[in-house]
């Protein structure tokens, strides 16, 4: 096939048609969703489903007959007291949960390496945040947040009136959450984490345990991330009563849609029932997969495809594997260079791209085609592309690198809410940002409002830019110039 396809289709003037083109080519995709375009759940033709809130069928925001019961099976299969059904995305279920738990201009401890809608809900509601910076791991991607800063730091603000936790995280690093849960507990405050990326863990033993089962009082999971469900689908568990579950239902009438999709609740509850009845034969041979796929990675000379054993547990807690990190290593590219050979030579898409490695997302739903098309394509790409590291042309960029404790000047939405002036980006140094800069994905902020431009971080998105990262959330859509706090 040739390379040049994938930039034809491109071409199509309708997204429908465009879709079709790209479902009948041959692209592999390592990336959500978790059902990777397969059909093996004999879902209805979604125009035969699609309704509105008519007799029978119940309405998500007073739930009272078949969706209440269908959130009290998810309940109890996913081992939480309540359960509700998430139409907008984690983003609707973070944003409820810390805005139930925090009164207005409260204090949330949140880890730096958050999703930017624990960002959203700060903003939103007038928090000041106190940030948590993972722990450095030697293969170059953000590792746990130590129970011992979570420590410190509530020892430091005691104000604090809950913590976030983003576990797993977009590389699949898993924190100490029943260490974390205790300590927050201590202080009476509840933990709440963005498990958007492991709803799988629930379901097999050969993946990290559960936030819900080691304490923590709420857990955000997207069901369209790792298991065979449509995208924009997650769910918001709740486990103990630290947050007034009232409050968390009025949030959720507040950030999600009155028009609930009955197509996106009907792919929940046919994923969750598939889950009970088949997952577990699914996730024995997927995890098979797995291994045999590491154990034959191995073999590489110049690329290097991470495990849990490369980190010391104080670094690493726990690791998902089901995420693939493939780093360069000393083939002389870089982690975009790295995608884009993998897309455009062997029409393998990987989830994303960083400064030195890239991810490939896997689920049950992926075959052994998929892994053998994956591996056939490092072998290759490992005998064709080598250079030793001190003959290296670039400087590869590593989460440490690219993700700083920032330099708080006020809150998020002080700053949001002052008078505000554009500069060029370059003259931004030592102004206070009234914007985001993401990477995306994973949507993790540089910099957000209220915190002050350095020299430092501006050579960063530099880099970052130059290495063809997808860096967003400026106004100026060719990120040239940022709004700053006017002086």
């Amino acid at each position: 096939m040739s390379n040049n396809i994938f930039y034809t289709f491109q071409k199509s003037a309708y997204l429908d048609q465009k879709l079709q083109t790209y479902a009948e080519n041959d692209y592999y995709p390592f990336h959500m969703p978790g059902h990777k375009r397969t059909d093996k759940l004999d879902f209805p033709n979604p125009y035969s489903i699609d309704i509105t809130e008519i007799d029978g069928f119940d309405n998500l925001h007073h739930a009272e007959g078949i969706l209440k019961e269908a959130q009290m099976r998810a309940a109890d299969i996913f081992g939480a007291k309540a359960t509700f059904y998430l139409i907008n995305g984690s983003t609707s279920g973070i944003l409820s949960a810390i805005s139930a738990a925090l009164p207005p201009k409260g204090t949330l401890l949140m880890s730096r390496n958050s999703h930017k809608s624990a960002y959203h809900a700060a903003y939103l509601r007038e928090l000041e945040t106190i940030y948590l910076l993972p722990a450095a791991a030697e293969f170059g991607i953000s590792g746990s947040i130590p129970p011992a800063y979570v420590a410190q730091a509530l020892n430091d603000f005691p104000q604090a009136g809950a913590v976030f936790i983003t576990s797993p995280t977009y590389d699949g690093v898993v924190s100490d959450i029943q260490s974390i849960a205790d300590l927050a507990h201590a202080r009476g405050i509840p933990l709440i984490v963005d498990e958007a990326h492991g709803a799988h863990f629930a379901f097999s033993r050969q993946f990290p345990s559960p936030a819900l089962k080691c304490g923590a009082d709420i857990v955000i999971q997207s069901l369209h991330k790792t298991l065979p469900c449509l995208t924009q689908t997650a769910l918001l568990h709740v486990n103990s009563n630290l947050t007034d579950i009232s409050l968390i239902k009025r949030f959720l009438d507040i950030y999600q849609t009155s028009s609930p999709s009955y197509l996106l609740m009907a792919s929940m509850e046919r994923c969750i029932r598939f889950m009970k009845e088949e997952g577990a034969g699914y996730l024995a041979d997927f995890t098979n997969m797995l291994q045999k796929f590491y154990q034959k990675t191995e073999r590489l000379q110049h690329l290097k495809v991470f495990q849990k054993s490369f980190c010391p547990p104080e670094v690493c807690f726990d690791h998902d594997f089901s995420k693939i990190l493939i780093s360069v290593g000393t083939t002389g590219l870089t982690g975009k260079e790295l995608y884009d050979i993998l897309l455009q030579t062997y029409h393998l898409q990987m989830e994303m791209s960083s400064g030195h490695y890239v991810i490939a997302l896997t689920s049950m739903m992926d075959s052994k085609t998929g892994f053998q098309r994956l591996f056939s394509a490092l072998d290759d790409i490992d005998h064709k592309y080598h250079a030793s590291e001190s003959d290296h042309p670039k400087k590869l960029l590593t989460a440490e690198m690219i993700y700083q404790m920032p330099k708080p000047s006020m809150s998020i939405s002080a700053a949001i809410n002052q008078t505000s002036e554009l500069l060029p980006l370059k003259a931004s140094t030592g102004h206070t940002s009234q914007e985001y800069i993401y990477l995306y994905p994973p949507g993790i902020p540089l910099v957000a409002p209220g915190e002050i431009m350095t020299g430092k971080l501006l050579g960063t998105i530099s880099q970052c830019q130059k290495q063809g990262l997808s860096v967003v959330g400026l106004s100026d859509m060719e990120n040239n110039r940022i709004k700053v706090v006017k002086l």
